[in-house]
């Protein structure tokens, strides 16, 4: 790489992949506030691009714009959705940026290159009777049992990240107010509303449930596991997809599944879309508009199903996983 000596020119490309990265990484953290799983995507991106420059024999400096399109065909050739294509792109544009910035290399090789645009992915989302069986299954009245209802109640009545909720420490509850702080994207502190029954289950869960599963007292975990640790994201996850077979629900049912519902219920209940997206935490209202397209295609295969005077074969709705590609549209996971 530019301007690191004859000594550094003589260390193999994979050494210095790795240095350049944990420094960018390092940034990333510091100066942007990025969370660990955040960082941890754009290592793994950043990784999958380095082992293949490595495979050329090329470091940092080596790469070449015909070798980042060469990587680009191959992502097409695999059969990798195009907003995995776009977003390796995004990591690579974003880490050339610094090295030339840092005067680590002489040339951007991704400058100028566009990410590849398509339809949208609408959002999955549950329909309210859903939630409602969801929410309503039976539960045990254990510390777990317990636990895991504040969970489920949670999620769907703040519309949290599951980021935002394992997060959660006792001094984030203001439930007298029926509110709670949280951190979002960046760091960013927000404090939305909480529903009645997911206060009531909040409540319940903190005088029977979490002084059996703390082991420390200096514990300021909300929620906790069965060691009396912090819960992790995978294990909401678990309990998603657990408590969705138990409820009927046959797709699939992630903790974004419910934000995404918790949103679209808001909007398709007369929510304004500026008040939704202070209460999901986004920085740009276009990434909450994609709910808007979203209750539009429920409010068309509704009519298409119920309207007693339409003739003849019935319009055909847009498909329920697309929407198309503009100001308006969002990626899912992004909310």
């Amino acid at each position: 790489m530019a301007g690191r000596g004859e000594a550094a020119a003589a260390e193999p490309p994979a050494a210095v992949w790795a240095a350049a990265m944990a420094e960018y990484l390092e940034i990333l953290r510091v100066e942007r506030g990025l969370a660990a799983h955040t960082l941890e995507a754009y290592r793994r991106d950043l990784g999958d691009f380095a082992a293949f420059a490595v495979g050329h024999g090329a470091d940092p400096g080596a790469v070449t714009r015909s070798l980042v399109m060469a990587y680009l065909q191959r992502l097409h050739q695999a059969g990798r959705a195009r907003a995995t294509v776009a977003r390796r792109l995004a990591a690579l544009r974003g880490f050339f940026a610094y090295l030339v910035r840092e005067g680590r290399i002489a040339r951007d090789p991704v400058e100028g290159m566009t990410s590849p645009r398509a339809g949208r992915p609408l959002p999955r989302v549950m329909s309210v009777e859903e939630v409602e069986r969801l929410l309503e299954l039976p539960r045990p009245a254990s510390p777990a049992g317990l636990r895991d209802r504040a969970v489920l109640e949670l999620l769907y009545a703040a519309g949290l990240r599951v980021s935002e909720l394992v997060g959660l420490d006792l001094d984030d509850l203001l439930l007298d107010h029926g509110l709670v702080r949280c951190r979002g994207k960046g760091g960013k502190e927000r404090v939305v509303p909480v529903a009645a029954p997911a206060v009531e289950a909040v409540r319940v869960y903190l005088e029977r449930g979490r002084p059996r599963l703390c082991r420390r007292p200096d514990q300021r975990a909300l929620f906790l596991n069965h060691r009396g640790g912090r819960l992790s994201r995978q294990w909401v996850w678990r309990l998603l997809r657990r408590a969705a077979r138990q409820a009927g629900v046959s797709r699939a049912v992630s903790p974004h599944t419910l934000r995404h519902s918790f949103a679209t219920h808001l909007l398709a209940g007369g929510a304004d879309l500026r008040a939704v997206q202070e209460l999901l935490g986004h920085a740009s209202i276009t990434t909450t508009q994609i709910y808007t397209h979203l209750t539009r295609h429920h409010l068309l295969e509704a009519y298409l199903r119920a309207h007693p005077r339409l003739a003849g074969p019935p319009a055909t709705p847009p498909a329920a996983g697309t929407a198309a590609a503009g100001p308006g549209a969002g990626p899912e996971g992004g909310g």
